[in-house]
């Protein structure tokens, strides 16, 4: 199944999450450590613009968005779900992070920015909100949720 690769190149990653704060120093680390450019980012990337192109990635539409939720939280994800969204010049449905979240942006547009962040990671903590918004171009965002929580607002 093409979504084994991306869930081990996850877990991977997740296992050295585990038990971190979701705050601004998880932020900069993984910028340091996996950011964009690094070999985690570009294997995460590849593996999300084939799951796109297979078409088992971001299979669900609505709202001018492309999303899905590709795996459930659980104990070799450190009990993350995942959930990879395609965006392009689009701003997406205002939520709150319980338990905080941590995207991936991965441009596939030259200058597209995901909530003012170019390529990269984004840290939000816990009790944050936002209305995710891809603005310059289309790009690919991976959604890590503890224990898959998000509450959508109105």
């Amino acid at each position: 199944m093409p979504s084994t690769l991306l869930r081990e190149q996850i877990a991977e990653l997740s296992a050295q999450l585990a038990g971190r704060p979701l705050d601004a120093s998880l932020d900069t680390w993984l910028n340091a450590q996996h950011g964009a450019g690094s070999s985690t980012y570009e294997r995460l990337k590849q593996s999300c613009e084939a799951g796109v192109s297979g078409g088992w990635l971001c299979d669900r539409a609505g709202g001018g968005l492309r999303y899905g939720r590709i795996f459930k939280p659980a104990p070799d994800l450190q009990g993350f779900s995942v959930d990879v969204v395609d965006m392009q010049d689009i701003a997406g449905p205002h939520h709150t992070h319980p338990n905080g979240e941590i995207d991936l942006i991965m441009p596939l547009d030259e200058g597209a920015q995901f909530d003012g962040r170019a390529a990269g990671w984004l840290v939000c903590p816990p009790g944050s909100a936002h209305r995710p918004t891809v603005t310059g171009g289309r790009a690919l965002v991976l959604y890590l949720l503890p224990e898959g929580s998000i509450q959508f607002t109105r």
